[in-house]
């Protein structure tokens, strides 16, 4: 049973879509159960007004007992995962769940993993996926092209069997994602990676979940470099001892 939950969102240069996240966020707060949460806003550097309209929001947020927000700040851009580190550290609930600002994932899955009972005490690390077979993928072809490439690759070089490594919308039990990410060293998109690694070395499972997951324009992935950088930080892993 979950009691307590903090939500980490890293941001970087996301001013365009914070109005429609923060609408969202706000829905998920009225409709959640009674478990106590907090919300955190991990701010990657950004470089436009994001961080301004995030610490306007929370000001315009009424706090109580069962529901905090606070963010926190890089002083240059480090990465998804730099961000991500930044907000676990600060976290303070049982659980810690992270989810891209783009709500790609709604909130309302974790609801929905919650009333399908499909969270319990066998493990400790969730990972959303958009390659189960329940699961409901809209993105464009591109994307899955080079999703695929990439899943190949990362079988191949490093021996990682799950088959959605790179979906944003991950649980951990607090001690276990507070270890993890004690422990990160690597803060662009291959974190994920790291982290898979650094569980299977530890002999912790993973478990893939069922995902709803829409794709949502003015992403800041670049679709030419950002996958150069992933497969060259593949052959970085694989040197790396866990």
């Amino acid at each position: 049973m979950i009691k307590s939950l903090s939500i980490i969102f890293p941001v970087f240069n996301e001013e365009l879509r914070l109005k429609s996240s923060f609408n969202h966020i706000k829905s998920f707060l009225k409709k959640k159960k009674k478990f106590k949460t907090e919300i955190i806003f991990a701010d990657d550097g950004s470089q436009d007004n994001s961080y301004n309209l995030i610490i306007r929001y929370i000001k315009s947020f009424k706090s109580n007992k069962k529901i905090k927000i606070k963010a926190v700040k890089l002083k240059r851009n480090l990465g998804k995962g730099g961000a991500l580190k930044l907000g676990v550290k600060s976290a303070k609930h049982d659980w810690i769940l992270t989810s891209d600002i783009d709500m790609s994932v709604s909130l309302f899955q974790f609801t929905n993993w919650i009333n399908q009972k499909l969270i319990n005490e066998k493990f400790f690390v969730y990972f959303g996926s958009r390659k189960h077979e329940k699961s409901i993928v809209k993105k464009k072809r591109i994307r899955n092209i080079l999703g695929n490439i990439m899943r190949f690759l990362i079988l191949t070089i490093l021996n990682i069997k799950i088959k959605d490594t790179q979906c944003g919308y991950k649980l951990y039990k607090k001690r276990i994602g507070k270890l993890i990410f004690s422990k990160l060293k690597t803060f662009g998109f291959n974190h994920d990676l790291e982290i898979i690694l650094f569980l299977k070395a530890k002999n912790i499972k993973i478990k893939e979940l069922p995902v709803k997951w829409i794709h949502k324009n003015n992403s800041s992935l670049n679709i030419f470099w950002d996958p150069i950088k992933m497969f060259l930080g593949i052959f970085l892993l694989k040197f790396r001892n866990f």
